[in-house]
């Protein structure tokens, strides 16, 4: 069977998209979308990647953390060092909210864009040899 090889895209409306182009440039390092064919996209790192549909939330009031109204998606960023990511999104005024559960899995933050997504950020476990 033919498999898909990852994401080619994230597409969303936002009222407006260059400004949130622009914040997801500066704060996480997602360049924007070349606007030349000549010009290279972001490239993410090759590792995990989790599909998940979900079933609707029983109460977005107390999973506000990663739903909000009419939202569908949630998108969740890996990152090397959760804490300076943290500590560089907090210094340019961005409200970063810290797991403070380390899971089997790793760590979390979850925070909202300018136009109030949820971004969830996740750092994997670091695996120490033996």
């Amino acid at each position: 069977m033919e498999r898909v090889l990852g994401l080619g895209g994230f597409f969303f409306i936002s009222p407006d998209p260059a400004a949130l182009a622009k914040w997801y440039d500066v704060n996480l390092g997602v360049s924007p979308v070349p606007t030349s064919y000549d010009a290279d996209a972001w490239e993410q790192q090759s590792g995990p990647t989790a599909f998940a549909p979900m079933p609707e939330p029983i109460n977005r009031d107390t999973d506000e953390f990663f739903w909000r109204d009419n939202q569908s998606f949630a998108l969740n960023f890996r990152v090397r060092n959760l804490d300076a990511m943290v500590e560089q999104l907090r210094a340019a005024h961005t409200v970063v909210t810290v797991d403070p559960t380390r899971y089997p899995i790793g760590r979390f933050a979850s925070l909202r864009d300018p136009d109030g997504n949820v971004v969830q950020l996740w750092e994997e476990p670091t695996v120490t040899p033996e």
